[in-house]
């Protein structure tokens, strides 16, 4: 291979649902590239499956840099960073159509990004239909045109290479090796001359040329076809369509070549994010982890500049800077625009931060749908839970940590149980901990007024204690809260004491007599006695407070529950099941309809008690091949089928 760079440094992200075979085809380009496979999670303990892998090679002399995303729904801001800063994706996918709906997240996370992308369809010797109906069931769930690039060569029922549709020539695969040149395959004139066809009329749309050579019945040649399809990847209107087995190195080849000719440098993917040229180095953190040993390290993409160890970036000087190489960490000297890097003791760096300019765009975490209440088993551990956690959440912004006060409880949020058990098995290698659901914040209110009356009158020598109240406890309307009326005439309780009384029913309506706060109610205080020298602040409260405690237990009360709208978003062949789980789980189904940008999918919206959210997430799932998720808000409190609280 040359050692001769013709391009700068350039990053490809490699993204896919789970199973598609992302990481083997991460370890066979690297391998095509020269490099043996390691798997030392760039600095400390992989998790496999869980976190990205970085590694850099180069290729024909060119350098790169391969970001390997997991795949699992669970983790998919993971690949939303990954998106941020590469100039181009490759959505890796398996090729039988009926699991086609789970590369939509990916396909979706692409558009979104408004990244250029290569979609590599993988495990081809398990083809058993057509190439073409896999990629038919694809374009159902995407907005972009995808356009195939190549087509399987079939000897028998085995699938032995491709014929390229744009350069007319057929390759035989040979495993663990390059494919190799061959004649091309007259059994298959028909079919490339077909699917030749059908790329170039798709093309044609956005070339004129091409346009009248069709018209005018003239056979394209190569560059005639490669020229529009290559403007319509950097425009972000389509996606050509590769084929290979990554297990057996086939296709791998040419998919470094359409890397090469397809990615953009890094000064156009800046200009595509809004990053003028020139002025001082800037950089985006994309990734924050605990290296152990290497302390705190913010991965980056130097999007201008150069930046040395010991230098400055952003305000804040660079405490060592390491490299990939194949996979393994190695201290570096410098970084140069277009690479990726890790930098140390950047302590005021956040995952998403520029650094050396204003902030850019990047992705937001999303909502959390599933959450553990933890706790350490020695509570002597609470302050070093505190920084356990405050150092997970700068590794994953996906994961939210909650202080409820009503409960006491420490809720740890995030995408589903494998989300939150890599999370926990991180903070169980010091820590041990107590996990469990978290509580739901029921409330209490009641449904007939009650009229009480409570004396206080106390004789402990010197000053005794002396306060008389009679109260209106009521219901107001759902939502309307708590309220303290006044209705005190003639002196019957001095004004100065009439604030406790106040104060002392609002503190008792915290706890009702079922356990929970109480809420929606009205308390009138409308007559009492005094003592001239018995009576205090002390004494009203604790009358009130008797008053209280009686009048709540006697008007009649019930527990009140949170009900959530709850918006579920399926592929359109689940809704029917998604309707059921939610019926089955209490809720009222307020409609749905396809979602406005997602091709394929529809949104279910529908009221459900907070109770039976807390795994809903894990049977939605599933239900619906890993592929369901849903958001949630507060709507409105209802009384509850059960009287726990």
């Amino acid at each position: 291979m040359s050692d001769t760079p013709t391009h700068g440094p350039r990053c490809a992200a490699l993204i896919g649902p789970y199973g598609s075979g992302k990481s083997a085809l991460f370890d066979a380009l690297l391998a095509a590239a020269g490099h043996p496979v390691r798997r030392s999670g760039n600095g400390r303990a992989h998790v496999p499956g869980t976190e990205m892998r970085i590694a850099q090679t180069n290729y024909l002399g060119d350098p790169w840099t391969l970001l390997d995303c997991p795949g699992s729904i669970e983790l998919g801001y993971v690949p939303s960073c990954a998106l941020a800063i590469a100039d181009i994706a490759v959505i890796v996918v398996e090729p039988d159509p009926a699991r086609a709906a789970m590369a939509g997240p990916s396909l979706r996370l692409v558009e979104e990004a408004g990244i250029p992308a290569l979609v590599f369809i993988n495990k081809l010797d398990a083809l058993s239909g057509a190439v073409r109906d896999s990629v038919a069931a694809l374009q159902e769930h995407a907005r972009r045109r995808l356009l195939l690039r190549q087509v399987p060569w079939r000897e028998g029922d085995q699938i032995v290479g491709y014929v390229d549709l744009i350069s007319e020539r057929a390759w035989r695969w040979r495993e663990g090796a390059a494919s190799e040149l061959a004649p091309f395959p007259e059994a298959m004139r028909g079919r490339e001359a077909e699917a030749r066809a059908a790329l170039s009329e798709a093309l044609a749309d956005a070339d004129d040329a091409l346009l009248e050579a069709i018209v005018e019945d003239r056979t394209p040649d190569a560059a005639s076809l490669y020229r529009p399809l290559h403007a319509e990847e950097a425009a972000g209107h389509a996606d050509a369509v590769l084929l290979g087995a990554a297990e057996h190195a086939a296709g791998v080849r040419r998919l470094w070549k359409a890397l090469r000719h397809d990615t953009p440098e890094v000064a156009e993917t800046a200009a595509r994010i809004g990053i003028e040229p020139g002025g001082e180095p800037m950089a985006q953190v994309f990734r924050t982890v605990q290296a152990g040993h290497a302390g705190r390290l913010s991965h980056v993409r130097l999007w201008r500049g150069a930046v040395k160890d010991g230098g400055m970036l952003g305000g804040q000087r660079i405490g060592g800077i390491w490299r990939f190489p194949g996979g393994e960490a190695a201290k570096a000297a410098e970084g140069v625009a277009g690479d990726v890097v890790a930098l140390g003791r950047l302590e005021a760096a956040a995952t998403g931060d520029t650094l050396g300019a204003d902030r850019l765009p990047f992705p937001a975490p999303p909502v959390p749908t599933y959450a553990l209440a933890i706790e350490p088993e020695d509570r002597k551990d609470e302050v070093k839970l505190a920084a356990a956690l405050a150092r997970l959440q700068e590794e994953d912004p996906a994961l939210t940590v909650e202080q409820v006060a009503e409960t006491g409880e420490t809720v740890l949020h995030g995408q589903g149980e494998q989300h939150l058990r890599a999370a926990l098995d991180k903070l169980s290698a010091s820590i041990r901990l107590d996990t469990h659901r978290p509580r739901v914040p029921f409330r209490e209110t009641i449904r007939r007024q009650v009229r009480q009356h409570a004396r206080l009158k106390r004789q402990t020598g010197g000053h005794g204690q002396f306060a008389d109240v009679t109260l209106e406890v009521a219901p107001r309307p759902r939502g309307a809260g708590f309220s303290f009326v006044d209705k005190i005439v003639g002196g019957a309780i001095p004004r100065k004491f009439i604030p406790a009384c106040g104060e002392a029913a609002e503190e008792t309506a915290r706890k009702g007599p079922l356990g929970n706060p109480v809420v929606d109610i009205e308390v009138t205080l409308v007559d009492g006695g005094f003592h001239s020298v018995d009576s205090s602040d002390m004494a009203f409260a604790t009358a009130t407070r008797m008053a209280m405690q009686e009048a709540l237990a006697k008007a009649d009360p019930i527990v009140l529950e949170p009900v959530e709208h709850v918006a579920v978003l399926v592929p359109s062949g689940f809704t029917p099941a998604a309707q059921r789980l939610l019926t089955g789980r209490r809720g009222q189904i307020l409609g749905y309809a396809e979602a406005a940008d997602r091709p394929g999918w529809d949104e279910v919206e529908a009221m459900v008690p907070a109770a039976e959210l807390h795994d809903l997430i894990l049977e939605l799932r599933g239900q619906t091949l890993g592929l369901g998720t849903f958001r949630h808000r507060f709507d409105h409190l209802a009384e509850s089928r059960s009287r726990q609280g």
